[in-house]
Formats: structure tokens, sequence, C-alpha cells
């Protein structure tokens, strides 16, 4: 039997961001660009999705005059992250 993927985790940008976050525990914007390789718009927006299912903490601040960006895995997200890990590994039969 197999269970149904989560689907806010079931995109690659965010199972990425995730993957990230589960081993640094946190991660500037600009860390999370050069790992995904995506656009920073599309950034924004998969970090906006996983900030609203509460998978991650997104703190903004300064550096210097600049917004700074961290993003945190809460442990609502790291839960999610190891049962999407369990799903998928039914699914390839591991």
């Amino acid at each position: 039997m197999y269970n149904e993927l989560d689907p806010v985790l079931n995109t690659p940008v965010r199972l990425a961001i995730i993957s990230v976050l589960v081993k640094l525990k946190q991660a500037d914007f600009g860390h999370l660009m050069d790992v995904t390789k995506t656009t920073q718009g599309n950034l924004s927006h998969q970090i906006k999705k996983l900030s609203e299912a509460e998978y991650i903490e997104v703190i903004k601040t300064f550096k210097g005059n600049y917004p700074h960006t961290i993003c945190k895995l809460t442990p609502k997200g790291r839960k999610a992250f190891e049962k999407y890990v369990e799903d998928i590994k039914k699914y390839l039969h591991l």
C-alpha cells in the first residue's frame, strides 16, 4: 500500500530547500539560491509555500543596508520530511 506523497514537499525546489535545512539547521536566501539553482522569484514563492505550511520559519533582518532572509526548519517540517523519505522508499522498494 502506497501513501500519498506530501504535496508541499513533492516539488523539486521545495524538497531541495528542506533537504538543505535538514543538514544545516538554517540557511540564508543566497545560499538557498546557490543550492537550488532557481530564480529569485521562484525561490521566494517556494519559501512562502513552505512557510505557509509551517515547515520552515522565515526570519527577515538586515545585513548592512540590505535585507537578509534566513530560513530555519521547524519540527513540523522535519517530521514531514522524514515521512516523505519513508513514503518515497516504499515507492522505490528500498
